[in-house]
């Protein structure tokens, strides 16, 4: 495994900061607000690759757990990653280490950036549902409604933009040394 870097990890601590803010442009509903986190969640493991958007969104959660108000609403603590949501929150990990994985492997186009981001979401709603079901004790069908399809159509919209920025970004990112 190769060691971190001091410029992996400020572009780690700036996407865990984005996540934050993104976090709190939100629509609050419930029991899940629409926000743009994912956004920053898919920008990070196309642009960091697994190994730091896996870090920075993990950085985002322990900061979260520890109380500092990164999650929706302005709100942090370990309880909201015990409560209903936790799951999605938690799934922010998985989706930026996916998104950057498939990246590395399938290529920076639109087309499978948008995939990888896709498989990203993916997970991060499979983990989210099932917490979702545990914490709550609702059946599939009911989570499923409540968690996932009111969302799809803003995730395809912000899949889509999140995958035309990084492959932007991508290049000058990559030619000025910030990015693997």
């Amino acid at each position: 495994m190769k060691k971190m870097t001091l410029k992996g990890m400020i572009l780690a601590a700036v996407f865990a900061a984005l996540t934050g803010i993104l976090t709190q442009v939100q629509i609050p509903l419930d029991p899940v607000p629409i926000n743009l986190a994912l956004f920053a969640v898919y920008l990070a493991g196309a642009l960091l690759g697994p190994k730091y958007g896996l870090i920075s969104m993990l950085v985002y959660v322990l900061l979260g757990a520890v109380g500092v108000p990164v999650f929706s609403g302005f709100s942090g603590g370990l309880h909201k990653l015990v409560g209903p949501t936790g799951g999605y929150i938690a799934g922010y990990i998985l989706c930026a280490f996916f998104t950057g994985l498939l990246s590395r492997r399938w290529g920076f186009r639109f087309t499978t950036l948008s995939a990888a981001m896709l498989v990203g979401l993916a997970v991060c709603y499979g983990l989210g549902t099932a917490w979702f079901m545990i914490v709550t004790g609702r059946d599939l069908f009911t989570s499923l409604t409540l968690c996932v399809i009111p969302f799809l159509p803003g995730d395809a919209v912000k899949i889509a933009l999140a995958a035309l920025l990084a492959g932007r970004l991508r290049a000058p990112l990559q030619a000025a040394g910030w990015t693997e």
